[in-house]
């Protein structure tokens, strides 16, 4: 009888030990996996300043107060299924400087409630440069999740005015994720709205 109790500790003992292994096996693995993410790094020195974790086909827009007209300003990209930014469109209220005013060839030029509308404008890039706003400093990030919901943030909670940034997909580890700074909308902003 003490040997069929002892067998039965020894086979529970193996059997927590295997499970151990193959959570450890896993969690390790997944912490070495590759998520894409979009990289927001200081464009001199390379620095990442911050992440947003981000899928092939995920939208996400970069809206700007226009330092002339004062109104928003909002670029429309998604993530490619390389990994590139594709520029999708844009949306502004006024012409002036700095502002197109007509449609690329392929794209459509539309006015939609009062704001004017470049649709399908489809410029893919590797990556982009981006001047976080200083004299008019409003810009905002908005994303969209797996479940079409937007979320937005500001990057002054970010960035610091005036920086220059380089924005482009990496597939990185995830323990990145948990080293860098990640973007995120339940950040209570300092931003003045």
């Amino acid at each position: 009888m003490p040997q069929i109790v002892f067998r039965k500790k020894q086979t529970f003992i193996g059997i927590v030990i295997i499970l151990l292994v193959i959570f450890t096996t896993l969690v390790i693995i997944r912490a070495l996996s590759h998520q894409p993410v979009l990289v927001f790094s200081d464009r001199k020195t390379q620095e990442i300043e911050a992440l947003l974790p981000i899928e092939p086909g995920n939208r996400f827009s970069i809206i700007f107060v226009h330092s002339i007209h004062h109104k928003d300003v909002v670029e429309i990209y998604r993530v490619n299924e390389q990994n590139e930014i594709e520029q999708t469109d844009i949306i502004f209220e006024e012409f002036g400087i700095g502002m197109p005013s007509n449609a690329p060839p392929g794209a459509q030029f539309v006015t939609e409630n009062g704001k004017y509308h470049i649709k399908n404008l489809n410029l893919i890039m590797p990556s982009m440069i981006i001047r976080n706003g200083k004299t008019v400093s409003k810009h905002r990030l908005v994303w969209f999740d797996k479940n079409d919901q937007a979320h937005q943030v500001y990057f002054n909670d970010y960035f610091r005015p005036g920086a220059w940034l380089e924005i482009k997909v990496k597939n990185l580890p995830r323990y990145f994720l948990w080293k860098e700074p990640l973007i995120h909308d339940s950040k209570i902003s300092k931003q003045t709205h």
